[in-house]
C-alpha cells in the first residue's frame, strides 16, 4: 500500500576531492541544512561517500568500518539534529571482507536498513569487495523505499523485484563516469518508467584519480519524467514522490500487473 502523503528527497551531488572523513562530514552536515530548509524527509549521497571512488584499494580498507562504526555514529548525530533520514555509501568492513555498502538511518538517529552493493562492476571492484546477496527497503513516513547501489539499477530484474516489494522510490548512491552518459540520460528513466516508480540517482562531480565523474544526478518520475536533475558542479537538489502521480502513471501503463500476469503464466 502506497502512502498518500508525498515525501521530498534530496540528493547530495558532491564533488570528489582529497578529502578527510571529518571533512566530508562538515559538507554532509551542510547538505542537510540545504535539504531541510527545502523541505525534504530523506538525503542521499553517491556511492561510498566516506572513501571516495576512485581512490586506492588501501585506502578503501583503511577506511572501511562497521556500520555502527564512527563515521555512521557521526551521520547519525547529523540526522537526529535536523530531523531527517539519511542514506550515506560508505565501505563495510564485516566479517573479515569489505563490502561497497548504504546505511539508511532515520531522523531519529536509528539505522533503518543497510543494502550492500549486489552486482560489482569489472575487476577493480572485485579486486577489493564482495558481493551483497540481497536487495533492502526500508520505511519512511509510511512510503517503502528501496536502496540499490550504481550497477545494481541497470539491470531491471532486480529493479522490477523492489517494484513488486511495494516500493514507490528507489534511491542509487553511483559512482558514474562521463564515458556512460546513458546510463543517467536513458536507463535510469527507463527504470523509472517501466515500473511506475520514482528512481533517485546520485552522483559524484568532479575528478578523481583516474575517473571523471557525469555529474547529472536526478530523480526520475514514474512516467519518466525528469523531476530534478543537477549539472556537472557539487550541488543540493530535491523533487517529491507524489504517490498521486505513482497511481496515474500505472493506471496509464499497467505494467506491474501485466508482468504479475505474465508471471502467473509461467
Amino acid at each position: 500500500m502506497i502512502d498518500e502523503s508525498p515525501l521530498r528527497i534530496a540528493l547530495y551531488q558532491y564533488a570528489a576531492r582529497d578529502e578527510s572523513p571529518s571533512q566530508r562530514l562538515a559538507r554532509l552536515e551542510g547538505a542537510a541544512d540545504h535539504a531541510v530548509a527545502q523541505g525534504a524527509r530523506l538525503l542521499v549521497t553517491p556511492e561510498v561517500f566516506l572513501s571516495g571512488y576512485a581512490v586506492p584499494h588501501a585506502l578503501t580498507r583503511e577506511r572501511a568500518e562497521p556500520g555502527d562504526g564512527p563515521f555512521a555514529r557521526a551521520v547519525a548525530e547529523i540526522a537526529r539534529g535536523h530531523d531527517l533520514a539519511i542514506v550515506h555509501g560508505y565501505p563495510e568492513a564485516a566479517d573479515g571482507l569489505v563490502y561497497n555498502s548504504a546505511l539508511c538511518i532515520g531522523p531519529d538517529g536509528t539505522p533503518l536498513a543497510n543494502h550492500r552493493k549486489m552486482e560489482l562492476s569489472g575487476a577493480s571492484e572485485r579486486a577489493v569487495y564482495a558481493a551483497g546477496e540481497h536487495t533492502t527497503l526500508f520505511e519512511l513516513d509510511g512510503h517503502t523505499i528501496a536502496v540499490l547501489i550504481c550497477y545494481d539499477v541497470e539491470f531491471p530484474e532486480i529493479v522490477r523485484a523492489q517494484a513488486f516489494s511495494g516500493a514507490s522510490a528507489v534511491v542509487v548512491p553511483t559512482a558514474l563516469v562521463d564515458a556512460h552518459p546513458f546510463v543517467a540520460r536513458h536507463m535510469v528513466p527507463t527504470r523509472a518508467f517501466e515500473n511506475g516508480i520514482y528512481v533517485a540517482y546520485v552522483n559524484y562531480a568532479g575528478r578523481e584519480g583516474e575517473a571523471s565523474y557525469l555529474g547529472e544526478s536526478c530523480v526520475i518520475g514514474p512516467g519518466g519524467e525528469e523531476c530534478a536533475r543537477a549539472d556537472a558542479e557539487e550541488q543540493v537538489i530535491t523533487a517529491v514522490v507524489d504517490p498521486a502521480r505513482i497511481a496515474e502513471a500505472r493506471m496509464t501503463l499497467p505494467y506491474l500487473d501485466d508482468a504479475k500476469d505474465l508471471l502467473r503464466k509461467d
